[in-house]
């Protein structure tokens, strides 16, 4: 029995199905899932090492990208191990507040990061539009406020997901399609009116990444117009380069968040094997992606990482 019968009380654990509609290639389809994790932990790791061992990246650009390295563990780590334990070791049943620990953990670090992406946009907007005052403008200080407002702007804009959930009748059924405990996905199983709950996630998706989509657009607007006045088409190319690696990594995130996103909500005929994939990912690729991106874009990073793989200097 997945809970009590009487549907005005909590279950006393959900069922996490995994990837419906390739249930026989679920067993292989997770050891590429698991390299991609591994691949993310490891890039976080290194990222965060290489910037707090050496005292001339602690610099914003180095800085914001350390709270990304720490986001992307925290977001890939609150779900892959435990996809990879239903793909390989069939342990599909999760426990109630487990789950809803997982929802807050999701949704929370998934504004976080967008977040910083924005804040990161600010720091090569200020960086190329005004190069001689981006020491005085964002210093160390105002580097730490803003990567606090992003922290607690999640934690107090997603808890209430949490909240309301958990003060709401479910249906006898527990099943969850999918990997992971997702906020829409659990809503699916409340036996009530959900309209309010619908709302107020409606209300932070789009108060969150409107805003933070409306600065970076923004932000690059601005940095695009100052680029093309530059006189030496060299100087040009290279400040495109310090941005090619952010656009990246914001593609990488939003992309497949906005679809995940849209079609719980309005894809209803969206295969679900398909949705169910590209919702894995979402968690899986930017973690995965960022330090790899970084790494190779980065000359300081690239360096530290040859000089502590090699043993010499680059």
């Amino acid at each position: 029995m997945l809970a009590s019968e009487n549907s005005s009380s909590h279950p006393v654990f959900f069922i996490l199905l995994g990837i419906p509609g390739l249930k026989n290639a679920q067993f292989w389809i997770a050891f590429p899932l698991g390299v991609m994790y591994v691949v993310a932990t490891v890039g976080n790791i290194t990222i965060l090492h290489i910037i707090r061992t050496d005292h001339t990246l602690h610099e914003p650009m180095y800085l914001f990208l350390a709270m990304l390295a720490i986001t992307d563990l925290v977001l890939s780590s609150s779900t892959q191990p435990k996809m990879l334990a239903i793909l390989w070791f069939h342990a599909h049943e999760i426990e109630y507040h487990a789950c809803l620990i997982q929802v807050f953990f999701i949704h929370a670090f998934s504004s976080v990061e967008s977040g910083v992406l924005m804040a990161m946009a600010l720091d090569r907007y200020v960086a190329i539009c005004f190069p001689l005052r981006h020491p005085s403008i964002l210093t160390p200080s105002l580097v730490g406020k803003l990567g606090a407002v992003v922290m607690v702007r999640g934690l107090l804009w997603v808890s209430p997901f949490c909240f309301m959930v958990s003060r709401m009748p479910f249906c006898p059924n527990q099943v969850i399609p999918q990997s992971y405990c997702e906020h829409m996905a659990v809503l699916k199983l409340v036996c009530a009116d959900t309209t309010i709950n619908r709302a107020y996630g409606l209300f932070v998706a789009f108060s969150v990444a409107g805003f933070d989509m409306s600065v970076i657009s923004i932000s690059y607007v601005m940095i695009l117009r100052t680029v093309l006045g530059l006189p030496s088409g060299e100087a040009r190319l290279k400040a495109f380069g310090t941005c090619a690696s952010h656009i990246c990594v914001i593609l990488a995130l939003y992309i497949p968040a906005l679809f995940t996103f849209l079609t719980h909500r309005f894809g209803h005929h969206v295969p679900q094997v398909v949705h169910i994939m590209l919702a894995n990912l979402y968690l899986l690729v930017p973690p995965m992606l960022n330090p790899i991106i970084y790494g190779v874009r980065t000359k300081q990073i690239r360096d530290r990482v040859v000089q502590g793989c090699c043993g010499k200097d680059p």
